[in-house]
């Protein structure tokens, strides 16, 4: 069994950003398979860098509002760059995983498989709501973390490391 960590990220105050926080506070409910645990991150960035430097987690699920070109609503799972981008920024508030992998490769840790369940915004305005294509989407995005989380789980350790049954990789930023 693998460890999963599945982190909702986003901004509350900025409508579709709130994405991944809205669908964390929803699984935090319900039942999870042994060795996944849901967090609710928001806008702290350094503090899930310092939570990945144990490593306890082999595979981090990030559930955010993920711009994609795609129509308001649209799901996707996509594979980040655990190595990332040289020089990324170091912010407090910020949660792209490249700014997070960074923070955690500064602080002397290792980073784990990143998985991203991307949701396409409409609107990233101030407010503190969903749009309603988003809103929509936040029952499927849930149900699509939890697959992906279950499968990294159960996955063999050399499984877990490598993009094997992974949808193609792609850089997220």
């Amino acid at each position: 069994m693998n460890g999963v960590l599945v982190a909702g990220i986003g901004n509350v105050f900025l409508g579709d950003d709130g994405f991944g926080v809205e669908v964390v506070r929803r699984l935090l409910g319900q039942q999870l398979p042994d060795g996944v645990d849901v967090v609710d991150y928001g806008i702290r960035g350094v503090h899930l860098a310092y939570e990945l430097l144990d490593e306890r987690y082999e595979t981090v699920v990030l559930v955010d509002a993920l711009p994609m070109g795609e129509s308001p609503g649209t799901l996707a799972v996509l594979e980040a760059d655990a190595e990332g981008p040289e020089g990324a920024v170091l912010e407090a508030h910020s949660m792209s995983p490249p700014v997070v992998l960074a923070a955690l490769r500064a602080l002397g840790g290792r980073p784990p498989r990143v998985l991203v369940v991307g949701c396409q915004p409409a609107v990233l305005d101030e407010g503190m709501r969903l749009s309603a294509p988003v809103a929509a989407a936040v029952d499927e995005g849930l149900r699509l973390a939890v697959r992906v989380a279950a499968e990294a789980a159960a996955a063999p350790d050399s499984e877990n490391t490598s993009t094997a049954n992974t949808r193609p990789r792609r850089d997220v930023r």
